[in-house]
């Protein structure tokens, strides 16, 4: 738990450091660096753990990352980018209901694309375009965080009735309850920051679809026979499983905020 939350420390101030800068491209370098991160790890979730695999993957997600920025980096073709992310982590839901142990390699490695690109493209956009964005990114970011940290240490006290035991053995229900309560308290701290109709439910929401993130990586990990996606956070294990849950949080709390009229 020591090394987990000096890790956590470290990463929240390298993240909160980039986002207070003035120029908004280094907080967007440093979510590139968890990307190419996360994009070496993705191969390995596919059972392809060849680092040429690995290399080729990395240079075909960035390549597409920067893709994604100049095709659909204006507001309209941006918000209709979030709609085919929406349609692909209700896919993704979708796989986890009713084929958690099947996925073909290729399949897998599609899955990555569409959880790594939008979720940098919707955070470097937002931090960098956005009124307040700086507040919006970290409020994006707090939302999976306190579904995590409230689902951690709920399970941990009350967990009895499992979540998903063919894909996470580990969570449970009371876990996503407890996850779920602390969102709502982050949410009720926020909304007179946030001024905005239906924020709570959309916090909820957006909080309940971070999980299918979570679960996701755990769906792919399980097939692949890995514990962790790698070992480049002490204490978390690798940069998927860090940011697995953010992958969805991001792109969909970001539509949803664009819905509420927040976004730019």
């Amino acid at each position: 738990m020591i090394r987990r939350l000096l890790t956590a420390a470290v990463l929240v101030a390298l993240l909160l450091g980039a986002l207070g800068a003035p120029n908004p491209w280094l907080f967007a370098g440093l979510l590139g660096l968890l990307l190419v991160a996360g994009a070496w790890e993705w191969p390995g979730l596919a059972r392809l753990p060849q680092p040429g695999v690995r290399a080729a993957y990395v240079l075909a997600v960035a390549a597409l990352a920067w893709w994604a920025r100049t095709r659909w980096w204006d507001p309209a073709h941006f918000e209709r980018l979030l709609y085919v992310v929406l349609a692909f982590w209700v896919l993704m839901l979708a796989w986890l209901l009713l084929a958690p142990r099947r996925g073909a390699r290729a399949l897998v490695l599609l899955a990555g694309i569409g959880a790594l690109v939008p979720a940098w493209l919707s955070l470097a956009r937002v931090a960098g375009t956005w009124p307040r964005g700086a507040g919006w990114t970290l409020l994006i970011l707090a939302l999976p965080v306190a579904m995590d940290t409230g689902g951690y240490f709920a399970g941990r006290a009350f967990g009895r009735h499992k979540l998903a035991p063919d894909v996470s053995p580990g969570k449970t229900w009371e876990g996503v309850f407890g996850g779920m309560a602390l969102v709502a308290l982050l949410a009720w701290a926020t909304a007179g920051w946030a001024a905005l109709r239906l924020y709570l439910p959309l916090c909820l929401g957006v909080a309940a679809f971070s999980v299918v993130g979570d679960l996701t990586e755990s769906m792919f990990k399980r097939a692949a026979g890995l514990k962790d996606s790698g070992s480049l956070f002490p204490g978390h294990g690798g940069a998927l499983d860090r940011v697995d849950s953010i992958t969805a949080a991001a792109p969909l709390m970001t539509l949803g905020l664009i819905w509420l009229g927040a976004g730019a």
